[in-house]
Parts: structure tokens; C-alpha cells; sequence
């Protein structure tokens, strides 16, 4: 059994990149997985590093035709074992900005009730 590790370098003019690195296992040879929406992503790259053993550059083209509104979800994964290695999303959009600002909102309302709430016990108690 391998031991995978993906690490998140940079994502620079909409390409992912990441170092992938086995911890065991001479003769594993990188197959991964990269999928949007349960569509698999295309030109992925895979090279070795040259310089450490079991280790490998990954690049991870974003197609444009991916970004819409929301929140976009990429699973990268071993093909081999269908371990997960790792994920990123891209937000983009107006309607997410809304959702953000809502939230953000009832959040300080909660923390105002919660305080008013704490207020009023620490008045009952001491008093």
C-alpha cells in the first residue's frame, strides 16, 4: 500500500498545482483522478519533480467553462484506490456575496441576542 500526500502549492493563471508525494511503495507510479460535478477534468499533468524520489508536480488546468456562479467543487483523487486526496473550491459571484453579507448578518444578530441574553442572566443572578 502507498501512502499519499497532495500538497496545494499555488493556483497561478487558473492552473492548481501541488506537489504529490509517496511515502511508500518503489514502484507506484501517479493515476489520478481530477472531477467537477462527477465530469472528469482533462489535461492533467504529472511530472516528476527530479528533485527527491516519489515525488511529482501536479498541475491541474481550470477550465473556464467551469466557473459560473457559486461555489465550484474539485476532488482530486488516486485512481487506483479512490482515496481522496484533496479538494478545493472556487467561489465566484454576485449571489454568493449576497449569501455571505445574510449570513454574516443573522450572525451578529444572533451574537447581539446572545449577549443581551448573557446581560440579563449575570443581572438575575448577581441581583
Amino acid at each position: 500500500m502507498v501512502d499519499l500526500v497532495l500538497t496545494k502549492t499555488r493556483i497561478q493563471a487558473g492552473v492548481w498545482e501541488g506537489v504529490l508525494t509517496a511515502r511508500r511503495g518503489d514502484a507506484y507510479q501517479p493515476d489520478l483522478s481530477v472531477v467537477h460535478l462527477e465530469q472528469e477534468l482533462e489535461n492533467i499533468t504529472v511530472t516528476p519533480s527530479g528533485e527527491r524520489a516519489h515525488e511529482w508536480m501536479v498541475q491541474i488546468p481550470i477550465p473556464a467553462d467551469l466557473l459560473t456562479d457559486g461555489i465550484q467543487t474539485i476532488v482530486i483523487s488516486d485512481r487506483s484506490t479512490g482515496d481522496t486526496l484533496d479538494t478545493f473550491a472556487i467561489l465566484t459571484g454576485k449571489p454568493l456575496e449576497d449569501d455571505i453579507r445574510s449570513e454574516v448578518d443573522l450572525l451578529r444578530a444572533e451574537l447581539d441576542m446572545l449577549k443581551r441574553a448573557f446581560r440579563r442572566h449575570c443581572l438575575e443572578t448577581l441581583g
